[in-house]
């Protein structure tokens, strides 16, 4: 069933090095606009959803381009603003081999979006439009005009019944020194008002500061996404769990606990689990949002945890064939790659 679906975040300006090369050797820039909450709304769009973003652009040529290039990918300009002059930035420079994949931000505090006074939306009258709602730890670190913000927007979401989705995305970079503690009551304020949340037990031990006694990744998996699930009122939480496994190659699998359900393929209590994938690494940025997407579509549709889960996952791994932050899969694609169908070419 189609839903309208919203995400409440910052549009930034992606600025790749061509190649491998490093910003040093570079001589050319390509540029895209992308963001966490642009990602997964234009992957649900690509769903089937009716997708929007409620962000503020700049008034001016860069805002212009930013909203064209959303509309290219099924998200309604409805609850855009227009107002200041900048647009956040990154530089990509990607990996290879040993060397890592490097992000370097720059103009994300003097942006149109984190500038935008705190009565900028108009919350319940979009919240009245919505049947579900995507919220970020990006954007959570920003500033606290942007925490009022989306604290408002999901409270306003909630109280018409609909969803709220929190994807934790804690990115020590954007918090600085003493960051966990400085964040911790803010993610839980807003794990506090989510259905749905993308997080794994890293987030549980390092953001919320939940002890554990066990040392393998998955007892500490399954051992504290319950309980945080309990504290919060969480109805699903959902991660990845990743291998770096040489030769730009990645595993990844994927998870989903449901609160008070059991999972029927071998995962503890109410976990789900996916096949371990093992794939080749074209671009890396904005998987993790296709996962996210491929959850919050299996929740919309009524599916099983474990097909939520499994579409989830290799909603990632197709992500990680396509240049670019933004998830360009169709719902076809994703099912035919869970069904190990795909050929050499399409004819």
């Amino acid at each position: 069933m189609r839903k309208n679906v919203a995400a409440f975040g910052e549009v930034m300006m992606r600025l790749q090095v061509p190649g491998h090369e490093l910003l040093a050797q570079a001589g050319s820039l390509r540029y895209t606009f992308s963001g966490t909450g642009v990602n997964v709304v234009s992957a649900l769009s690509r769903f089937g959803h009716r997708a929007y973003l409620v962000t503020t652009l700049p008034d001016n040529p860069l805002g212009d381009a930013a909203e064209a290039y959303l509309r290219k990918l099924g998200i309604q300009d409805a609850y855009i603003r227009r107002d200041g002059k900048y647009i956040g930035m990154y530089f990509l420079e990607n990996g290879f081999g040993a060397r890592p994949s490097r992000v370097t931000y720059t103009n994300r505090l003097e942006s149109s979006f984190n500038t935008a006074p705190t009565d900028a939306y108009d919350f319940e009258a979009i919240a009245a439009q919505v049947d579900v709602a995507h919220f970020c730890g990006i954007t959570l670190a920003m500033n606290d005009a942007v925490r009022e913000q989306m604290a408002a927007f999901a409270a306003a979401v909630r109280r018409r019944g609909g969803l709220v989705v929190f994807d934790c995305n804690y990115r020590p970079s954007l918090w600085g020194e003493g960051g966990y503690a400085k964040a911790k009551p803010l993610y839980e304020r807003m794990l506090g008002l989510a259905d749905i949340v993308l997080m794994n037990e890293t987030d549980a031990i390092r953001t919320l500061g939940m002890p554990t006694g066990k040392t393998d990744r998955r007892e500490q998996l399954e051992e504290l996404v319950p309980e945080v699930a309990r504290t919060y009122g969480i109805s699903a939480i959902a991660g990845t769990h990743r291998w770096v496994l040489g030769n730009n190659t990645n595993g990844l699998q994927g998870y989903l606990f449901r609160s008070g359900g059991s999972s029927e393929n071998g995962g503890s209590g109410g976990f789900a689990y996916s096949r371990r994938l093992e794939f080749p690494v074209y671009d890396r940025i904005g998987a993790g949002d296709a996962f996210a997407s491929g959850i919050v579509h299996g929740e919309l549709s009524g599916w099983t945890p474990e097909r939520t889960v499994e579409f989830a996952a290799n909603a990632g791994m197709l992500a990680h064939a396509i240049s670019g932050d933004t998830p360009m899969s169709s719902e076809r694609d994703v099912l035919r790659a869970m069904e190990a169908t795909a050929s050499d070419v399409e004819r």
